[in-house]
């Protein structure tokens, strides 16, 4: 199969690009684009981030970049990585490299200047592609083209290898998988990813909950964790997660498209669990989640407010996000009405405690308790405009003074 060359896009216009080509010698065949921005422009997907690959070693990239007045970080030093901010917008320059040695976490690397020895140590076939800039040439040394436009995903050589090189991979195949798969998957990948499951127990929880919530990103991600669950690889870090999981996940994604609501990793991630809070905080705390995210998928999962008549009032006790959240992973109740509710405002209650010390309630505890009283009245009418709310604090005020008579 004669390899295609890439074709024109947005990205290959970015105001400044051509400057840093130039800068890195691309027009002698120094540098190429690689990655995902060469495998999206085939597939005709927007591209947001710039790979560049390069014969060049860090420091001469810095100082041709430097030479060209384009502005030079180390990001990545050590392993070859330069990002170059053109025009205010990053594009990573990479040294071509070759393993030394890994340990399933992390790769020692020696620069090279083979295009071939590059592409061999990447993970699948169709993130191995690299484009001439200026031509659009495309490099394809392990069958990526093909594999891109079989919906194949494939590790580059033995898959078993690849993985141990870099235990993520087993997590970075299936989201690969999820995006770009279709029908059965690789069975020499697949087998791999069950023999080699219990290597993620060695990968640090942050890089799992990484590569886990972007997997959860995809369109529909329920095939791919389906076959994770059959093949146990989930379960040495993830063991909540089971066949079962895998119905509430497709319910939710369903019932997103329903309600026209953006995908949410973490509500997604939240389906896969457990309908409990503790459960879900534990799960979140493992995997070192920010505070926030924690505390979303505790809300989601809790019972808290479960017996609000209408959405806009269990949105007024936990929030927009977390009443959306809370509705969509119910199946029970109708999503239609969470389209509303992403516009919705929270309205403020017309009633203070000085209100109600001017209306004769004298100061201390009553007033706590009556305003508690006036706002849940108030919740329950539907949030009645001020007229109505002052109406609620006068038979509010009364009852508390008859009550003290």
């Amino acid at each position: 199969m004669t390899a295609p060359t890439l074709p024109d896009a947005p990205w290959r216009h970015r105001p400044g690009l051509d400057r840093l080509l130039e800068a890195l010698g691309a027009r002698d065949g120094a540098a190429r684009f690689v990655g995902g921005a060469v495998r999206d422009t085939l597939l005709g997907l927007p591209v947001e981030d710039i790979d560049i690959a390069t014969i060049h070693e860090p420091d001469e990239i810095i100082a041709r970049m430097e030479a060209a007045g384009i502005k030079a970080v180390p990001t990545g030093i050590a392993h070859g990585t330069v990002t170059a901010v053109i025009e205010g917008k990053p594009a990573e320059v990479t040294t071509l490299r070759r393993d030394v040695s890994t340990d399933g976490r992390r790769a020692t690397v020696a620069f090279t200047t083979q295009w071939q020895e590059d592409a061999a140590r990447r993970d699948f076939t169709i993130n191995a592609l690299y484009a001439d800039p200026l031509t659009g040439e495309i490099s394809d040394y392990f069958g990526g083209v093909a594999d891109l436009a079989a919906c194949h995903v494939r590790f580059i050589g033995k898959a078993e290898d690849r993985i141990a090189e870099d235990h993520l991979r087993i997590l970075r195949y299936f989201r690969f998988l999820a995006r770009f798969g279709s029908g059965e998957p690789d069975a020499e990948a697949y087998a791999a990813c069950v023999a080699q499951a219990n290597s993620l127990m060695a990968l640090s929880r942050e890089r799992i909950a990484d590569e886990l919530l972007k997997l959860l990103a995809t369109v529909d991600p329920a095939p791919a964790i389906a076959l994770m669950v059959d093949g146990g690889i989930l379960a040495p870090v993830l063991p909540e997660v089971t066949l079962a999981s895998v119905k509430r996940l497709t319910a939710l994604i369903d019932r997103e498209e329903q309600a026209g609501v953006e995908k949410s990793a973490l509500r997604r991630l939240c389906a896969l669990l457990p309908l409990d809070a503790a459960a879900g905080e534990a799960v979140a705390a493992r995997l070192k989640l920010s505070n926030r995210s924690r505390k979303r998928i505790a809300l989601a999962l809790s019972s808290e407010g479960a017996g609000t008549g209408t959405i806009e009032a269990l949105a007024y006790g936990i929030g927009v996000e977390g009443a959306i959240d809370r509705i969509l992973l119910n199946d029970v109740v109708n999503p239609s009405g969470v389209t509303a509710l992403a516009e919705w405002q929270r309205p403020a209650l017309g009633a203070t405690g000085g209100h109600l010390i001017a209306r004769g309630l004298t100061a201390g505890p009553d007033i706590a308790k009556a305003l508690k009283i006036i706002e849940d009245q108030w919740i329950a009418e539907g949030f009645p405009g001020q007229a109505r709310v002052d109406e609620i604090v006068g038979q509010t005020v009364s009852k508390f003074q008859r009550a003290r008579q």
